[in-house]
C-alpha cells in the first residue's frame, strides 16, 4: 500500500469535518475537565486547514503535513494548536519521498507522538491525546490498526486522572471522563483509517 499526497488530504479534510460534526461534544467533555474552548478551537483551525489547502495545493506528502502544522499553530488556541502542530511539523519532517508504505506511515505517526511528547512533556497514562496516539502506534508496529483498537484507547482515558493540562488541577475529580484531546485524535485516527488509498 502507497500512502501519497491525495491521501493525505483527503485525510486532513476527513479530520476537519468529522472536527466540526463534533465540535459541541468536544468542548462539552473540555467544559467538563478543562476551559470548554477543544471544540471551537480544533474546528477553526481545520476549517482554517480546508482554505490553506484550497488556496495553495500542497506540493507533495511532506508538506501536506508542513502546512498543517503551520496551520494549527497559529490558528488553533489553547494547548492543542501548539500539540497538534508539532505532531503534524514533525511527520512532515519524517518523509522523504513522494510516497510511503506501511511502514513509513507507522515512522511518520511515531514521529508525530514523539513531538507531541516533547512539546507537552508528557507520556502515556497522563489522560491526553498521546493514551490514543501511543496504541495507534503499537497497533500499527503490529499491523493491526482497526477503529475497535482507537475506540479502546479513547475509553481508558475516562479511568485516568489526570497529572498534566488544565484537567491535573481537579486531581480526582477528572476521573471518569473522556479527555478531549484524546477524543480530537480518535477522530483524527478514525480518518486515517476509514481515508481509502487510491
Amino acid at each position: 500500500m502507497t500512502y501519497d499526497k491525495d491521501w493525505a488530504l483527503r485525510w486532513l479534510n476527513d479530520f476537519g469535518e468529522r472536527v466540526q460534526e463534533n465540535k459541541q461534544l468536544l468542548s462539552d467533555l473540555d467544559q467538563a475537565i478543562g476551559d470548554g474552548d477543544h471544540g471551537i478551537n480544533m474546528a477553526r483551525g481545520l476549517s482554517e486547514l480546508k482554505k490553506a489547502f484550497a488556496e495553495k495545493e500542497p506540493a507533495d506528502l511532506k508538506d501536506v503535513f508542513k502546512t498543517a502544522g503551520m496551520t494549527m499553530v497559529s490558528k488553533v488556541g489553547g494547548a492543542s494548536g501548539p500539540l497538534y502542530g508539532t505532531a503534524f511539523l514533525n511527520m512532515s519532517k519524517a518523509i522523504d519521498s513522494d510516497t510511503i508504505d506501511a511502514v513509513g506511515l507507522t515512522k511518520v505517526i511515531e514521529a508525530g507522538l514523539e513531538g507531541i511528547e516533547k512539546r507537552g512533556k508528557s507520556h502515556a497514562g497522563e489522560k491526553t491525546m498521546i493514551d490514543v496516539w501511543e496504541p495507534v502506534v503499537h497497533a500499527l508496529h503490529q499491523e493491526d490498526l482497526t477503529d475497535d483498537v482507537v475506540d479502546a484507547a479513547l475509553q481508558k482515558t475516562k479511568d485516568l486522572k489526570a497529572t498534566k493540562g488544565r484537567a491535573s488541577y481537579l486531581g480526582e475529580r477528572s476521573i471518569g471522563h473522556l479527555d478531549p484531546g484524546a477524543y480530537s485524535s480518535a477522530l483524527l485516527f478514525h480518518a486515517m483509517i476509514q481515508t481509502e488509498v487510491s
